[in-house]
């Protein structure tokens, strides 16, 4: 860089310090810091690195000579945050989802395409080692045309609603998908050019009470059909209540001439199936057999760094990502657009689940700009 790239983390005390690597890894300077947690705020200034910390966000704005800011706050957040930043002409990454409702995505829509800055959602499962994999043999036509996927984000959160309480009522406190980018997201790069464009959603009944004895909104296990604009299906299930040990990554993809599943929870390998590269037609293959030869150089070169970061190493490459596309170097991979074929089919399906299952349409917000 010919000069410093100065970025502004809110919630610093908190999901915000996870991006601290992979900022000094792409060149940036975190220069402030911003949280409502005045007790921590101090330590996690100096643990940052930062030159100035604040507990009012629009102050940061308005004071602190930034080019960029990090969102690591709760999800209702998100958008106003993301706005107030745009709006002064800063680049945004945010967390995920981008919204808490379609009415949310839109403004975030309109001000993200109306702003000088550039903005990012931090969907950190796109960059885990196994799904660019899969990415790349897609790209390269190893699985000819994708039609079908699957993916699962189960991850038991009853204690962690009491500790960082907005998931109580954010993750667990509304019915349908509320959590689903982790899931859609990789499933939408492996499906190049397509979006879903109507959900369907239906849940398991409801199992547990929280420590007050109050039942949990969402439903054990949700489930959300997603019809594809190119007649391809997708079926997203989010858990963030049932008993059970965390399963990180579970996908599953289908194509013409090849097919994956991931190792579920770690109980096998991640495995594939390719037409022009198995010999055997029944028979999978290590999906390991393959990453020399698909996994990109910049993967490559940094793994060792990437790995002693959050999300296996999702949070490390989304940053580089983001700081090139603030730069102008390169388009943001999760773009305005991109976050939202992420985001709102899981908002639109609380409104299906609402209605018994109906099949909705999902709004395109390229549609919103036009």
């Amino acid at each position: 860089m010919s000069q410093a790239f100065h970025i502004g983390i809110v919630g610093a005390c908190g999901r915000g310090a996870g991006f601290a690597a992979a900022c000094g890894a792409a060149g940036a300077r975190i220069h402030a810091v911003c949280d409502t947690n005045e007790a921590g705020l101090e330590k996690a200034c100096a643990d940052l690195g930062a030159q100035e910390f604040y507990t009012d966000y629009a102050a940061m704005l308005d004071q602190s000579a930034l080019d960029a800011v990090i969102i690591g706050t709760p999800m209702p957040l998100h958008v106003p945050q993301s706005m107030a930043a745009l709006e002064a002409g800063l680049s945004v990454l945010s967390e995920v989802p981008a919204a808490i409702s379609v009415e949310e995505c839109r403004a975030l829509t309109l001000a993200a395409t109306a702003s000088s800055g550039v903005y990012m959602m931090a969907e950190n499962y796109t960059y885990m080692e196994p799904c660019v994999i899969v990415r790349e043999m897609v790209a390269q036509g190893l699985f000819g045309t994708t039609y079908y996927a699957e993916g699962e984000y189960l991850h038991e959160l009853k204690g962690l609603n009491e500790i960082t309480k907005w998931r109580r009522k954010w993750q667990t406190g509304i019915n349908g998908i509320t959590y689903g980018t982790h899931s859609l997201g990789p499933i939408l790069q492996w499906m190049p050019g397509d979006r879903v464009i109507r959900v369907c959603c239906a849940g398991s009944g409801h199992n547990y009470r929280d420590p007050r004895g109050d039942a949990y909104e969402n439903e054990d296990s949700c489930v959300m059909l997603c019809k594809m604009a190119s007649g391809g299906l997708a079926k997203i299930r989010v858990d963030m209540l049932s008993d059970r040990p965390h399963a990180m990554h579970n996908h599953v993809l289908q194509g013409t001439d090849g097919a994956y599943e991931s190792a579920h929870g770690g109980a096998s390998a991640d495995r594939v199936w390719l037409r022009d590269r198995c010999e055997d037609a029944n028979a999978w293959r290590p999906l390991t057999d393959f990453a020399d030869e698909f996994l990109p150089d910049y993967w490559k070169k940094g793994k060792e760094a990437a790995l002693k970061t959050g999300h296996g190493g999702g949070d490390y490459f989304e940053v580089l990502d983001f700081v090139n596309a603030a730069q102008g170097e390169r388009p943001a991979p999760i773009g305005i657009h991109e976050a939202m074929d992420m985001t709102l089919p899981g908002l639109v399906s609380q409104q299906s689940i609402a209605e018994d299952g109906a099949w909705l349409a999902v709004p395109n917000s390229r549609e919103w700009v036009d």
